[in-house]
C-alpha cells in the first residue's frame, strides 16, 4: 500500500525562517554593508561644533567599513539632541545602518532623571569621540580676581548662554563648591554675544571651551586679555598651571556631583549605534572609527579646520557613563539642580 507524506505548512514556515537565520549567520560583514547607507544622525543643527564633527567623521568613515558603504549625515533635530537620542534608541534600525552623534550631556540627563528621557544610555554601543571638551572659568584683565582665591572676595558679574546650560552651570557649581561669588547673567543669545559683552564690560567673565576660545579669540590668550581660573574635563597639556575644579574639591560627595554634571566633557563628542547590533557588525563600526584617526586625508582636513585632536576611546566613553548612572541617588537629585529644570 503507497503511503502519502506531506509537510504541514507551518514546518515549511519554520524551515524558511531557519534557512534565512542561517544564511545571515554566514553573511560576512563586508556582504552586508556593500550597497547600504549608513545613515549618520546628529541632533542639532547644522554649523555648529557638533554638526561639523560629525561630517567630518561621515566623509572619511565609509571607506574604513567593510564592503565601503556609503555614509549620509542627516540632522534629527529636537530638544537640545533629545529627539533624536529616542529615535536611536527606541525607532532606528538595529543592524548597524545607524549612528549618531550624541549631545554630551544626554547620559547626565539620564542620570538625574529629567523629562523625555526615553533610552538608556548604558545600552548604546559607543565608538569613539574625536575630541573631548575642557570647559574654562576665565576673567576679564579687569575683573578685579586673577585666580579662584581673589574670586571669593568680591561679587563678579559674569555671563551665560541661555538659561541651564553648562555656560550656567558650571560658576554656579564653582560658587557651590569652592567658595566664589559669581553672579551670572543669562540670556545671551549665543557664544559670539557672550564674548562681545566680555569685551564691552557688560560682564566681566564667562565660562568657555578651551577649544573655543582658542579658535574664535586666540588674540584675548596673546594679549593676555583674560584669565584662567580653573578647568573641567580631562587637563589639556596647553593648560599647565591651571587647577581643576574636580581636584580643587576635598568632599568624596561633592565630587561626584561635579563629575555628573561635567560628564559629558570627559565624552566630547561622542558617537554611538544603536544597541543590539550584531557583534561582529559592531566591532567592524569601531575598528573603522579607529581608522579614521589616522586616516591621512582626515588629519589634513582636522588641520584645516584647526581642530585639536584629543581621541576617547569606546572602553573610555563607556566607563564614564556607567559611573554617571550609578552614582548614589542623592548625588544624582543634587547634581540635577545644575541643568537648570
Amino acid at each position: 500500500m503507497k503511503i502519502s507524506r506531506s509537510i504541514h505548512p507551518a514546518a515549511l514556515g519554520g524551515l524558511a525562517a531557519c534557512l534565512l537565520c542561517a544564511a545571515a549567520e554566514a553573511q560576512s560583514v563586508a556582504e552586508f554593508y556593500k550597497g547600504k547607507t549608513v545613515h549618520s544622525l546628529v541632533g542639532l543643527s547644522a554649523g555648529g561644533g557638533n554638526d561639523l564633527q560629525m561630517r567630518l567623521v561621515a566623509r572619511h568613515l565609509g571607506k574604513h567599513i567593510p564592503g565601503r558603504p556609503n555614509v549620509v549625515p542627516q540632522n534629527m533635530i529636537g530638544a537640545a539632541g533629545l529627539v533624536m537620542a529616542n529615535y536611536m534608541y527606541r525607532a532606528a534600525p538595529q543592524d548597524g545602518t545607524y549612528i549618531g552623534l550624541l549631545s554630551n550631556t544626554l547620559p547626565s540627563r539620564q542620570a538625574v532623571g529629567l523629562d523625555g528621557v526615553q533610552y538608556d544610555a548604558a545600552k548604546f554601543n559607543w565608538l569613539g569621540s574625536i575630541s573631548n571638551t575642557v570647559e574654562i572659568m576665565l576673567l576679564w584683565k579687569t575683573a578685579g580676581a586673577a585666580s579662584i582665591e581673589e574670586a571669593k572676595k568680591r561679587e563678579i558679574i559674569v555671563g551665560g548662554v541661555g538659561t541651564g546650560g553648562i555656560g550656567s552651570s558650571y560658576p554656579r557649581m564653582i560658587n557651590e563648591f569652592l567658595g566664589t561669588k559669581f553672579k551670572v547673567i543669562e540670556g545671551y543669545p549665543g557664544s559670539p554675544q557672550l564674548d562681545l559683552a566680555v569685551e564691552r564690560g557688560e560682564v566681566f567673565g564667562r565660562a568657555h571651551t578651551w577649544s573655543g576660545v582658542k579658535a574664535s579669540k586666540p588674540n584675548w590668550l596673546a594679549n593676555k586679555d583674560v584669565n584662567i581660573l580653573v578647568y573641567g574635563g580631562i587637563k589639556p597639556p596647553d593648560l599647565q598651571g591651571v587647577p581643576g575644579l574636580e581636584e580643587l574639591i576635598a568632599d568624596p560627595a561633592a565630587k561626584q556631583i561635579v563629575g555628573i554634571v561635567l560628564a559629558g566633557l570627559k565624552l566630547g563628542y561622542p558617537f554611538t549605534a544603536t544597541p543590539n547590533v550584531p557583534a561582529d557588525r559592531l566591532k567592524a563600526l569601531r575598528d573603522a572609527f579607529q581608522a579614521v584617526l589616522s586616516d591621512p586625508d582626515f588629519l589634513k582636513e582636522t588641520e584645516a579646520m584647526k581642530i585639536d585632536l584629543s581621541p576617547v576611546s569606546w572602553q573610555e566613553m563607556t566607563a564614564v557613563v556607567d559611573a554617571t548612572l550609578t552614582a548614589p541617588p542623592d548625588v544624582r537629585e543634587h547634581a540635577k539642580a545644575f541643568f537648570g529644570e
